[in-house]
């Protein structure tokens, strides 16, 4: 078993979670594609079921849709990981945040979240939480006036995306949390852009920290994931509704996160480095209007982003001179840079949030939130990052010529 308060981020995520595969002699964690579990005796089988109704857990395996080995394996590192008691691993991101709402809250209960959201996440909460009675208002979290006269009676959960997505604002937990839990408000971190690596909000005072495990947990583009992690009473609440929902982590999904996460911290570590270097070419380019960076001293949360991570990501957006038909020609220029939406893969992604992942939010909201015609979001990889320079030079030249 890990030690949790003594060892390192690099040791979690190798060694958590795998004790129980030296119960099977196994180094390496195998694959348990079954989609149900045999017993010994009836008598075992009915042990195994007392207590598992209404989808509640049970430390036996039934059924692949309530739990399996690999499912276990992630959930324990990535507790281990962002320092929480307990985790529950989904089949996708946005499973992941839908099980922490519909499993919390209810009908006349009221959300309120950061300005700038992933458009999967703004969707969900003026579409679908609207068709069961609960309610949504973005608020400038950073604003304690503001933040305390949107609070109401109902208010039940404070929705934190910061780093934000892709204007990556950001919002200081420790202070928003505090002023929560006066009044008895969850407060839900998204730490999908930092991971547990560069930034772990239960430290500072959040309840629950939520990951689209896709982008950087996994790491490389092959699969489709979400983890929400807090203490065992708020995850066992949460849990039924998960089950009953089906969104439980299939066992191949959950195997490849398992080995993904292995290499994080050396994967974020180059993430940050090749990030921070083109940040400040960004920065020199006549053709920019302005680069959006946690780590660059003009960045305007620049103390902030010091203060609550130790490290500044491999997320970059930038305005670009010419807005959209700019956009849309450099977007198509570029080689190396995959045109994709997603991110935190060891491959460079880029693309434009007015286009792509924030199309569905009205344009009067996007402006808002800070998001502009013009704005690119790069997901920089692992690549050598002279070569990424480069395929950047070239798409800025071509868009030069049309100006």
């Amino acid at each position: 078993m890990i030690n949790s308060s003594n060892s390192g981020m690099r040791t979690k995520a190798i060694h958590g979670g795998e004790t129980l595969l030296k119960d099977y002699g196994h180094h390496s964690a195998p694959i348990c594609q079954t989609s149900t579990y045999s017993f010994k005796n009836v008598k075992d089988a009915s042990d195994a079921f007392i207590d598992c109704g209404e989808g509640k857990y049970h430390p036996a395996h039934i059924y692949a849709r309530l739990s399996h080995d690999n499912g276990w394996i992630i959930e324990e590192k990535m507790a281990l990981l962002e320092g929480g008691e307990s985790a529950i691993a989904y089949n996708s991101g946005m499973g992941a945040i839908s099980g922490i709402i519909f499993g919390l809250l209810t009908t006349g209960d009221h959300i309120i979240h950061s300005p700038s959201l992933y458009g999967g996440t703004h969707s969900f909460l003026y579409h679908t939480c609207k068709q069961f009675g609960i309610t949504a208002q973005s608020v400038d979290l950073n604003d304690s006036k503001e933040l305390n006269k949107a609070i109401r009676l109902r208010t039940k959960m404070i929705y934190i995306e910061t780093p934000s997505n892709p204007t990556l604002a950001l919002y200081d937990i420790e202070k928003i949390a505090k002023l929560a839990h006066k009044k008895g408000i969850i407060v839900v971190v998204d730490n999908t852009f930092m991971t547990p690596i560069l930034q772990t909000p239960l430290s500072l005072g959040a309840d629950i920290v939520v990951h689209s495990a896709t982008k950087y947990i996994g790491g490389h583009g092959d699969a489709v994931a979400g983890v929400v992690i807090s203490n065992r009473e708020l995850i066992e609440k949460i849990r039924p509704n998960t089950i009953e929902l089906g969104a439980y982590i299939p066992p191949f999904t959950a195997w490849l996160l398992s080995r993904g996460v292995k290499t994080l911290s050396l994967r974020m570590k180059q993430h940050c480095e090749n990030a921070m270097i083109i940040a400040e070419y960004l920065e020199k380019h006549e053709l920019v209007e302005s680069v959006i960076y946690p780590g660059l001293p003009s960045f305007p949360q620049h103390k902030l982003a010091k203060k609550q991570m130790s490290n500044f990501g491999g997320m970059i957006s930038f305005n670009l001179k010419g807005g959209l038909q700019s956009a849309e020609l450099f977007l198509n220029s570029l080689n190396l840079f995959t045109l994709a939406v997603s991110l935190g893969s060891v491959d460079s992604l880029a693309e434009s949030p007015a286009l792509m992942t924030h199309s569905v939010i009205p344009k009067e909201d996007r402006e808002k939130a800070g998001i502009s015609d013009g704005l690119i979001r790069l997901s920089v990889g692992i690549e050598d990052v002279e070569d990424l320079i480069t395929d950047l030079e070239s798409a800025f030249s071509k868009v030069k010529k049309s100006l």
